[in-house]
């Protein structure tokens, strides 16, 4: 005859787990003997190891004492039925650590390989990697709002980037990353942008040069995290506007006939009406 402590042992479990099941009734409390203690037989310790097995299967202990008593077919579909659920959780935990171990790709944690291949393209390029980041933190929203896009944006991003004038336009943007707002480099990517959006607009209609349809909160979030990467790129939307374009994640032609005069009001208005 065995105390509580050896039973538990032999269980594997602690004496506070024996008297727990005691209290939900699972396992039957034996009479004390005439020295005051309670003593158990071998029954009771396979018994009990059949509790602890279906209980650290995740068996609610209430579906356990059902199971006890259960009859062989009963209890060989209940076993079925926790194997099946215990597979799905492992397979559930195995993408979780696929998640997790991707953690050291960083890109990869928070995108699909489509636009993690976009942004592989950009380096392959010479593209800086300060502006890699920008296009990185503006695609990670995009994504988690309309994944359902994601294959149509970076196909028209492929085909963008196969333009050597757009990369050109690129690495000056890289160039004056570390220079102040007054570069004259800014200037000249302004005059050299503008005419070629406006070309290109003329040419291949103005939904070539943006068809995205994005929100205007989420256009709103995805320039902030642009300005604050690349302080420059605030700098040479103002002198884009004065130019006759408005917009960094969302670019639109203003009046082209309206003068440099209407052309800033117009851009002044437009910029309130994203901001409202």
């Amino acid at each position: 005859m065995l105390t509580i402590g050896e039973l538990a042992t032999y269980a594997g479990v602690t004496v506070r787990t024996v008297r727990h099941y005691h209290a939900k009734g699972l396992l039957p409390e034996p009479e004390r003997d005439h020295s005051g203690y309670r003593r158990y037989d071998g029954g009771a310790v396979v018994e009990l190891i059949r509790i602890r097995t279906l209980a650290e299967a995740g068996v609610p202990l209430a579906r356990v004492r059902e199971l006890l008593h259960a009859d062989g077919e009963e209890f060989a579909a209940a076993v079925a039925d926790i194997d099946k659920r215990l597979r799905a959780e492992i397979r559930e935990r195995q993408r979780h650590r696929e998640r997790i171990a991707r953690l050291s790709s960083g890109d990869r944690l928070a995108l699909p390989p489509e636009v993690v291949e976009y942004l592989d393209q950009l380096r392959a390029l010479g593209v800086d990697e300060r502006i890699v980041q920008v296009e990185r933190d503006g695609w990670i929203p995009l994504v988690a709002h309309s994944p359902e896009r994601v294959p149509e944006w970076t196909a028209r991003k492929r085909r963008q980037i196969a333009d050597p004038q757009l990369i050109g336009f690129y690495r000056t943007l890289d160039q004056a990353l570390d220079h102040g707002d007054d570069d004259p480099r800014l200037v000249e990517l302004a005059d050299e942008l503008a005419a070629y959006l406006t070309r290109t607009a003329d040419e291949q209609g103005e939904d070539y040069v943006d068809d995205t349809d994005i929100e205007p909160t989420l256009v709103k979030l995805m320039d902030t995290l642009a300005f604050d990467t690349v302080p420059p790129a605030r700098r040479l939307i103002e002198l884009l506007e004065e130019r006759g374009w408005v917009g960094w994640t969302k670019l639109e032609r203003v009046n082209p006939t309206a003068g440099a005069a209407g052309t800033r009001q117009e851009a002044a208005v437009r910029r309130s009406r994203r901001e409202r």
